[in-house]
């Protein structure tokens, strides 16, 4: 079974490393095999990774998207100490997220990872309080 996508006008999806542009009306596409595919609401671009959350999720889809995934391992794992140094409490959240990639489910770690931005902009927010 594929999966069916629906984009409005203007939308965006990344397929594999190609960015699709949906033209002026609504479209539906129907994918089948086992490319990567995110959704222009979930891809996340260098320049708004402007958090350490938020480059560890930048670090996920670039594994999630590339052809060697492990490429990309050096970095996040760099990403993830750093930020359990300046924020232990996030290590239950960082393991569910190690679990997903050395399980090769890396979509769903990028789920995990939103988990992470979620709870660091709690943090932040308490802290500015």
């Amino acid at each position: 079974m594929g999966l069916k996508i629906e984009l409005k006008p203007g939308e965006r999806v990344m397929l594999g490393d190609c960015v699709i542009t949906n033209d002026d009306q609504r479209t539906r596409l129907f994918v089948e095999g086992s490319a990567p595919i995110l959704r222009e609401k979930d891809i996340m671009s260098e320049s708004r990774a402007n958090s350490p959350a938020k480059r560890i999720y930048l670090a996920v889809q670039l594994m999630y998207t590339s052809k060697n995934p492990t490429a990309y391992h050096e970095l996040y794992f760099a990403l993830v100490r750093d930020i359990t140094q300046a924020a232990p409490s996030m290590w239950p959240l960082i393991e569910s997220i190690n679990n997903q990639i050395l399980t090769g489910e890396l979509y769903k770690a990028l789920k995990e990872v939103k988990k992470l931005i979620a709870y660091e902009k709690e943090l932040l927010d308490h802290a500015t309080r």
